[in-house]
């Protein structure tokens, strides 16, 4: 059986790039024998460029990599949501995609892909925290903010930094199989495939509050998750008309009365899973869900994964 020929990955530093986005590429593909690919580290120039989190690179290629290349990874960096790449960095992005070069982001490295145009129509996902500075930076990218990563054939996407890890194994499954990217998870100490998105790493799936009206009966739903919260129960506490209540309240949140609740309950199910060793049907009942079977079908919907794979993510290392 011949050979994989060999792939050629380039790994694009911009100003301000995160060490660890910058290491997962590099490390993943690193040439080796059981890996086909051999990787440069390049940027807008070669030298010094500097990085985020106290850290610099003095890269040996500048953007002439990107001609090079059979794969473009563009790690994340600081305040993505500021100002684009320089414009030739945008130039040369474009011109590898043209040649056929897949390029792949790494959390906020999805700013700096989307400048390109080349996201546009097409679904992706950046890290939680600026999935929605870049679905307003550029709207005509189709924002996913619960997945790990987004494979759109020819450019890629990944959620937060460990995230770039999933997508690599996924590259790796892709080019050489499950055999290969398997060997490299274990290379990293990492799993194969993660369940869910990247929501249940979320603080809290509660939005945040865009007004501050109700905000008394907002606080005194949450003491009260496990008790029947109907709109009309909601209203009668904020001493308007359930109409009135609803209205006002989406324009708070953004979300419906019941929506929000629905959130919160499940917020609260998360704190019970990750530091109490209840059932799951002990659990549902304490958040108002009443079954452990209502509790998975919610967590499924707004989390992405279910209650016992996120207690064994969150509690497996204690």
């Amino acid at each position: 059986m011949p050979s994989p020929r060999l792939q050629r990955v380039a790994v694009l530093v911009l100003e301000g790039a995160k060490p660890l986005d910058v290491g997962i590429p590099a490390q993943v593909f690193t040439t080796r024998a059981s890996m086909p690919y051999e990787v440069r580290v390049c940027g807008a120039a070669p030298g010094l460029v500097t990085g985020g989190d106290g850290l610099s690179y003095h890269v040996a290629h500048g953007l002439e990599a990107l001609t090079w290349a059979d794969i473009v990874f563009i790690p994340g960096y600081r305040f993505p949501d500021r100002e684009d790449p320089p414009r030739p960095v945008v130039e040369a992005l474009v011109a590898a995609h043209a040649r056929g070069t897949r390029l792949a982001a790494i959390s906020t490295g999805a700013f700096a892909l989307a400048a390109t145009g080349l996201l546009d129509g097409r679904r992706a996902t950046t890290h939680w925290h600026y999935a929605r500075a870049l679905a307003v930076k550029h709207p005509l990218v189709r924002v996913d903010e619960n997945v790990l990563f987004v494979d759109e054939g020819s450019v890629l996407t990944s959620a937060g930094a460990a995230s770039g890890i999933d997508l690599c194994l996924h590259i790796l499954r892709s080019d050489l199989g499950v055999a290969v990217s398997n060997h490299a998870a274990r290379r990293l100490v990492a799993a194969p495939y993660r369940s869910g998105g990247q929501a249940q790493y979320v603080p809290r799936s509660v939005p945040e509050v865009l007004g501050e009206r109700f905000a008394a009966t907002r606080e005194w739903a949450l003491h009260r998750l496990g008790e029947p919260l109907t709109l009309t129960v909601l209203a009668r506490h904020a001493a308007v008309s359930p109409r009135t209540f609803s209205r006002r309240f989406v324009e708070d949140t953004g979300y419906t009365p019941m929506q929000w609740v629905m959130r919160a309950r499940i917020d609260l199910a998360r704190e019970l899973l990750e530091r109490s060793e209840r059932s799951i049907e002990q659990i549902a009942a304490d958040v108002g869900l009443g079954t452990g079977t209502n509790l998975r079908t919610h967590f499924q919907r707004i989390l992405g994964t279910t209650p016992s794979e996120y207690r064994r993510t969150f509690t497996q290392g204690e």
